[in-house]
């Protein structure tokens, strides 16, 4: 393989990294050459959802905030997996079907296992 056969080979993944480059970093430099910039005081403050911080940033963060968050994505990646099994679920028959309700039975232990835990209880 010559150098000149890898350069044709790779070409379309170089341009299309070069394009999203681009897209990246074209509408931050719009932006900063385009906008007004009038920065204050109040617009560098730090606030929580419009209201003043109540407390320092750097306090000890609830772990259940990301126990929430990680049940949400395994139980949101279960959802992705249903809507192509369910689309293909004539050309893969019994088999596919069978193998699909294993894949939420497991789920469903691991829901149930959470919510025996008091995993999901928020007090």
């Amino acid at each position: 393989m010559g150098a000149e056969y890898l350069a044709n080979e790779y070409a379309p993944i170089f341009i299309f990294i070069i394009i999203a480059f681009v897209m990246g970093a074209a509408p931050l430099a719009l932006t900063y050459l385009l906008a007004e910039q009038r920065p204050n005081a109040e617009k560098r403050s730090a606030y929580e959802c419009g209201f003043e911080a109540f407390e320092d940033a750097r306090m000890q963060f609830d772990v259940r905030f990301y126990l929430v968050a990680i049940l949400f994505v395994v139980f949101d990646l279960e959802s992705a997996f249903l809507f192509p099994w369910a689309v293909v679920l004539n050309k893969i028959g019994l088999f596919g079907f069978v193998e699909m309700m294993m894949f939420l039975v497991i789920l469903l232990v691991g829901y149930i296992y959470a919510w025996k835990k008091g995993a999901l209880q928020w007090e």
